[in-house]
């Protein structure tokens, strides 16, 4: 998807999805606007799990599992 369709999409200026992209500095409001756009989440946790969870997302990538996991709710 074109960048200019994706910032309309998340009801975001283009200047400000691209520096999202590209890692530079964003007002949180909107890096979640654009999050919540293009139906993504994030997931904040410890910093001592995050290794763990890296792990198990290389795994779960690895194995092809991505796909077909669904979380328990």
């Amino acid at each position: 998807m074109p960048i200019d369709q994706a910032a309309r999409h998340c009801s975001v200026s283009v200047g400000m999805l691209s520096k999202l992209e590209n890692g530079k500095g964003v007002n949180l409001e909107h890096a979640l606007r654009a999050l919540d756009g293009l139906d993504l989440v994030m997931l904040v946790v410890p910093k001592t799990r995050a290794p763990w969870l890296e792990q198990a997302a290389a795994h779960a990538a690895k194995m092809g599992e991505e796909a077909s996991w669904e979380p328990h709710a």
